[in-house]
């Protein structure tokens, strides 16, 4: 297990009276906020869905890497599915680009630990190939979160990252409701460094965590382990500024921004500006404000390029109204125009707590935040609170997701499961291997040992990009490619 294979390493970053003593009475080390760039990946994908081209990264990557940034996150998230599904690139080969032209800047991922970059939970062999694929490829920095912040589902992945001698970043995801309280995140990063995390991050995908509650939030996680602590926050409710602020005032170590013309709205806080008011201060980041010129130039250039596939929010006072994601709230909007009831909008926001409350308070991110908004637009719109469940909410019963931070509604439980028994081990454990199959399946089209790693997470994406991708590297017709002058590859 995971946990046992560190703890002996954890106890090194728990706090200690004496280690807490002799920095108090020795001199203090000089603080520095560090930055980890969006750009590459989450800014984009915030903003114009992922479609961010790796022709329009390379330009300008060298010269990101003369900034002196913490990191740069340039893989993870949706950026696996998108290149392969909209954008016919592989995103392996992304990754091997990136890498080439950044030598000095570590590069760093999201994963989503037992679920990977798909949405459905992988086969433990699955997850550690992956891993091992990814640090191979060139990841410094793996950001290992789960939806339920069930540390079960980040076990794997956690070890496997150690394993490979990359940076392990455990991740909290931050959301309000009655059972999470400072103590449980606390406890929960305590956990995590008893995992043999690195560094802890903070990750609050609404954008509904306040300077105040970030500070205390920060306070009492460095009250219990001695390690960096990195912030990550969506600038929807306009305060990510603010809470970064206070957060690094409180202890916190990095935080997560975008160079400006791809932030704010759905993105993160602007890079330059953080970095100008932070500028002769005890926190002051180093980072010279005239390099990241060409940077936002070239961003400005690319931002205009995808201008059609943005939606320019602004501030959405909905999020601290009803304290749920952007995201969420603009699709239970849509679902509600499609069903011909927008009328109701308030009744299903008055819902989602009772939902929300029945399922165990799971964290509102991606595919938990899915599941609580239609289950309350199905309750509202046919009149009768849980008469029709989605197959996701059934098996999040059963137990498929993971454990949910607090108990599940037993009469609900009973309504979506009837007399089915739910697991209550690690819901990996559950899932047979996988790999010799996925290897066996692509093999027809697998130029590179990653490609069943591609075909397993999106096999029917993967099952039209494959082919055209060997088609174009190999030179062979494989009958999939439209015809030029009467050949498929015209000289």
């Amino acid at each position: 297990m995971a946990h046992e294979k560190h703890e002996k390493s954890a106890k090194n970053n728990e706090k200690s009276p004496e280690k807490s003593m002799e920095k108090s009475n020795g001199a203090q080390p000089k603080r520095k906020a560090m930055i980890m760039e969006t750009v590459l990946r989450d800014a984009h994908q915030s903003l114009f869905a992922t479609r961010m081209r790796t022709s329009d990264m390379i330009p300008i990557l060298e010269a990101m890497d003369e900034v002196g940034y913490h990191s740069l996150e340039a893989w993870g998230g949706a950026t696996f599915d998108a290149c392969m599904r909209f954008l016919d690139e592989c995103p392996w080969e992304r990754l091997r680009t990136i890498r080439k032209h950044v030598k000095k800047t570590k590069l760093q991922m999201l994963l989503r630990g037992q679920n990977l970059l798909g949405y459905r939970h992988y086969a433990d062999d699955a997850v550690r190939e992956f891993v091992k694929a990814t640090v191979g490829n060139g990841i410094d920095i793996l950001r290992v979160f789960d939806a339920l912040n069930d540390l079960r589902n980040m076990e794997v992945a956690a070890d496997q990252v150690k394993k490979e001698g990359a940076h392990l970043q455990m991740c909290i995801s931050y959301t309000l409701s009655p059972v999470h309280t400072l103590d449980a995140f606390a406890d929960m990063a305590h956990k995590m460094a008893q995992m043999g995390a690195d560094s802890i991050a903070i990750k609050d995908m609404a954008g509904l965590l306040s300077p105040v509650d970030c500070a205390k939030l920060v306070k009492a996680i460095k009250a219990k382990i001695d390690l960096p602590i990195q912030l990550h926050a969506h600038y929807t409710s306009g305060m990510g500024s603010m809470t970064y602020y206070a957060g690094l005032e409180a202890g916190a170590s990095v935080v997560d921004t975008a160079i400006s013309p791809l932030a704010m709205g759905t993105s993160q806080p602007p890079t330059e500006s953080l970095v100008a008011s932070l500028a002769g201060g005890e926190l002051d980041t180093g980072i010279d404000l005239e390099k990241l010129i060409p940077v936002a130039e070239h961003f400005k250039k690319v931002r205009e390029k995808y201008s059609h596939l943005i939606t320019d929010v602004g501030v959405d006072i909905n999020i601290l109204r009803y304290q749920i994601p952007g995201g969420m709230y603009s699709n239970m909007v849509s679902q509600l125009k499609e069903l011909n009831a927008a009328d109701r909008l308030e009744d299903v926001m008055k819902e989602i707590p009772v939902v929300r409350k029945a399922m165990g308070y799971p964290p509102l991110v991606t595919p938990t935040s899915q599941m609580v908004g239609t289950q309350a637009t199905f309750n509202v719109v046919s009149g009768q609170r849980w008469k029709n469940m989605s197959k996701e909410v059934k098996q999040y019963f059963l137990g498929y997701y993971g454990t949910p931070p607090a108990p599940l509604d037993a009469e609900v439980q009973k309504i979506a499961i009837g007399d089915e028994k739910p697991i209550t081990c690690r819901p990996g454990e559950k899932i047979e291997s996988e790999m010799e199959k996925a290897r066996n399946d692509a093999s027809a089209w697998a130029l590179q040992p990653e490609d069943a790693l591609s075909w397993l997470m999106y096999p029917q994406v993967a099952k039209e990009f494959l082919p055209k991708k060997y088609a174009r590297i190999t030179q062979r017709d494989t009958g999939l490619n439209e015809l030029v002058d009467e050949s498929a590859y015209p000289a």
